[in-house]
C-alpha cells in the first residue's frame, strides 16, 4: 500500500497499517504514530507516579504512624509485586480492546489507588489497610506493559529503539516527578499534609484519559493471538532478555522506590532532606532512556547493554564502600551513577526484543513485510512477560533492602549481592549475544538485517 493513507473505521479505528513500508510511513504512517506517542507517554508518566507513590508516602509517615523501617520497605514491595503481575494482562489487553480503548480505561484505573490513599493517609490507620491501598497502585504499573506493546505496532523496526526508548522514558520519569511534588509539599506545608500530594493527580488522571480519548488511535491489524504468546513462552530468547531487563529496570524502579527511605533509615536524613536528593536518580535516569535506545539503534543493543552492566558493576563497588564507610556524598556518586545507568540500559534492552524476533523470522526464509510483521507479533508477546519479570527485580531489591536493613541496619549486604547480579547479566550478554562464533538471531546494528548477521 505504498503512499496510501491509513483507512480507518468508527471509532477511531485504524484498519491497515503497514509502517515498514516507506510511502506509507512518509505520507501519514509518522504523523499518526507520533501523535499517539505523544498521549501515551502522558497516560503512561500518570501511570508511573501512581504506582511509585508509596515511595514518597512512607516519607510522610513520621513516628505517629508506628511502622518501622522494614514495614515502610514492604509496603513499597508490595506495590512493585502487584505491577509486575498486572503487566501481563495489560499487554494482551491492546489487542483485546484496542491501544486507544485501553489507554483511556487504564488510565481512569488510576482513581481508585489516589482515591483511595487520599481517605486512609492518617495516623491511626491499620498496617494492613496501608497494604491494600499499597497494592491497588499496582495498576500503575500496568500502564507500561500495555503502553510499550502499543507503541512497538506502530513504528517501523529502524525507529523502535527512539520510539521505545522516548515511550518508556517518559513514563519513566513520572517517579521523580511525583518525588518532586511530594517534596513540594513537605517543603511547604510540612511532612502532616500527603494529602495535598494527592490531591493534585486527581484531575491530571482525569485529563490523561480525556485526551487519549479524543487523540489517539486503535489499530486493526493487532489481535490477541494466543499461538504468538505460546509461541514467546517457549522461546529461550525471552526469558533470556527477562533476567537482564531485571538487571536494567528492576534496578531503576527498585531503587527509585527505595532511595528516599535508605536515605531516611541509614544516613539519619529528614523527609525534607530525603525529599530534596530522591528525586536526582529517577531523572536523570528516565531522561537518558530514550538515549540508551537511540545508542542502540546505531551501535547495537547488545553491545551497549554490556558497557552499561559493567559500568553498573563499577557503580555498585562504589556504592558498597560509601555504605561501609557511611559517606553520604560518595554514596550519592555511586547510587545516582546506578540510575543513570540503568536508564541507559532500559533502552538498549527493549530495543533488543524486536531486532531478536525479527532475525529468527529472516532465519526462517520469510523476508520483507512477512518477517516484519512476525517480529512484531512475537516482540509483542513476549514485551509483556519481559516486562513483568523485569519489574519483579523492583520487588527483590525492596525486600533485599527490607533484610539487610532488618538484620545490620545498613544496606551494604543487599548492595554485595546486586554486585553479584550484574556480574552475571555482563555474563550472560557477552555469552548469548557477543560471544563469537554466537547464534545468528540478531541484526546487525545499523545495516539491513539477514538471518547470519550476530549482533543486536
Amino acid at each position: 500500500m505504498t503512499g496510501t493513507t491509513a483507512p480507518r473505521k468508527g471509532g477511531r479505528w485504524i484498519e491497515q497499517w503497514e509502517p515498514e513500508d516507506e510511502g506509507f510511513w512518509k505520507e501519514s504512517g509518522e504523523r499518526i504514530a507520533r501523535r499517539n506517542l505523544l498521549y501515551s507517554v502522558l497516560s503512561e508518566h500518570i501511570g508511573f507516579s501512581v504506582w511509585s507513590l508509596w515511595s514518597v508516602m512512607v516519607l510522610f509517615m513520621g513516628p505517629a504512624y508506628g511502622i518501622d523501617p522494614a514495614g515502610k520497605f514492604f509496603l513499597i514491595a508490595t506495590a512493585t509485586f502487584v505491577g509486575a503481575f498486572a503487566r501481563v494482562p495489560y499487554t494482551f489487553a491492546v489487542a483485546r480492546f484496542g491501544g486507544r480503548n485501553w489507554t483511556v480505561v487504564s488510565a481512569l484505573l488510576l482513581l481508585a489507588p489516589t482515591a483511595a490513599a487520599l481517605v486512609v493517609m492518617e495516623p491511626g490507620t491499620s498496617y494492613g489497610t496501608f497494604l491494600a491501598v499499597a497494592a491497588l497502585t499496582g495498576v500503575g504499573g500496568g500502564n507500561f506493559a500495555s503502553s510499550m506493546t502499543n507503541i512497538n505496532a506502530f513504528f517501523p523496526l529502524r525507529k523502535k529503539g527512539w520510539a521505545l526508548g522516548l515511550n518508556a522514558g517518559g513514563g519513566n520519569i513520572g517517579v521523580p516527578v511525583v518525588q518532586l511534588v511530594a517534596l513540594l509539599v513537605i517543603g511547604t506545608a510540612g511532612a502532616g499534609h500527603p494529602r495535598l500530594l494527592l490531591a493534585v493527580y486527581l484531575p491530571l488522571i482525569v485529563a490523561a484519559a480525556v485526551l487519549a480519548l479524543l487523540r489517539m488511535d486503535n489499530l486493526a491489524p493487532v489481535r490477541n493471538d494466543t499461538g504468538a504468546v505460546r509461541e514467546a513462552v517457549r522461546d529461550a530468547h525471552t526469558w533470556i532478555m527477562a533476567f537482564l531487563y531485571i538487571g536494567t529496570f528492576g534496578s531503576f524502579i527498585g531503587y527509585s522506590f527505595a532511595f528516599g527511605l535508605v536515605l531516611q533509615t541509614q544516613f539519619g536524613r529528614t523527609p525534607l532532606q530525603a525529599a530534596s536528593l530522591t528525586f536526582v536518580g529517577p531523572l536523570l535516569g528516565s531522561l537518558i532512556r530514550p538515549v540508551g535506545g537511540a545508542l542502540a539503534d546505531r551501535f547495537g543493543g547488545a553491545r551497549i547493554t554490556l558497557a552499561t552492566f559493567v559500568a553498573m558493576a563499577a557503580a555498585t563497588g562504589v556504592v558498597v564502600y560509601a555504605s561501609g564507610e557511611e559517606s553520604l556524598p560518595v554514596f550519592l556518586v555511586g547510587f545516582v551513577a546506578l540510575f543513570v545507568l540503568s536508564g541507559l540500559g532500559n533502552g538498549s534492552t527493549y530495543k533488543m526484543i524486536p531486532g531478536i524476533f525479527q532475525a529468527k523470522a529472516l532465519a526462517r526464509g520469510m523476508d520483507g513485510e512477512a518477517a516484519a510483521a512476525y517480529g512484531r507479533r512475537l516482540s509483542g508477546a513476549a514485551m509483556g512477560l519481559i516486562g513483568a519479570v523485569g519489574a519483579l527485580g523492583g520487588l527483590g531489591i525492596n525486600l533485599a533492602f527490607r533484610e539487610a536493613f532488618s538484620t545490620s541496619g545498613s544496606g551494604t549486604a543487599a548492595f554485595v549481592t546486586f554486585l553479584g547480579f550484574y556480574a552475571a547479566c555482563c555474563a550472560v550478554t557477552w555469552a548469548v549475544y557477543l560471544r563469537r562464533p554466537a547464534p545468528a538471531v540478531l541484526p546487525a546494528a545499523g545495516a539491513e538485517a539477514k538471518p547470519q548477521l550476530t549482533s543486536v
